[in-house]
């Protein structure tokens, strides 16, 4: 039997993760870089990196072939297109870009520390309305953790 944790890192030696800060800059670079967010809806609306397609996990690897419902033109056809799989940590991303370049995926890395290394390094991240978000702000949301109304209730916390 193997952690999670212990997956993920078997994981991050078979893909390519990159900083933050290396994102920002490519997106400065290259106005077509999609940077995919496999958060769920829930923490993607509280924030995320402006221009950033939601693609929640475990709709993913369905997202990027045609014959599912689930699809996604610029995935299906993206296989070429330089993307960035981003999560709330990073840990996700990694087993996400694993299964994409196992999918046929060439250009494809995850960001290493998540949003949670993007906001400590105070780059910018937006609200539903595209709203500039207090770095301070993100970091009390994510200190809640996980969209709590939707965990088991045992987990549940209250959001004031």
């Amino acid at each position: 039997m193997k952690t999670f944790k212990e997956i993920v890192a078997e994981a991050s030696k078979t893909i390519k993760e990159v900083m933050p800060w290396d994102v920002e800059e490519r997106q400065q670079q290259n106005s077509e870089l999609m940077i995919v967010d496999i958060r769920e809806e829930c923490e993607f609306s509280r924030f995320h990196i402006k221009g950033s397609m939601l693609v929640p996990r475990g709709i993913l690897e369905s997202a990027c072939e045609a014959e599912y419902e689930d699809a996604i033109p610029a995935l299906v056809d993206g296989r070429d297109e330089e993307i960035v799989i981003i999560c709330r940590s990073g840990l996700r991303s990694v087993l996400a870009t694993q299964m994409l370049q196992i999918m046929g995926f060439k250009n494809i890395c995850s960001m290493k520390t998540g949003l949670r290394g993007w906001n400590d390094y105070e780059l910018p991240l937006y609200d539903l309305e595209q709203t500039l978000l207090d770095p301070d702000d993100v970091e009390e949301m994510l200190k809640q953790g996980f969209c709590s109304a939707f965990m088991h209730p045992d987990r549940r916390t209250i959001i004031a």
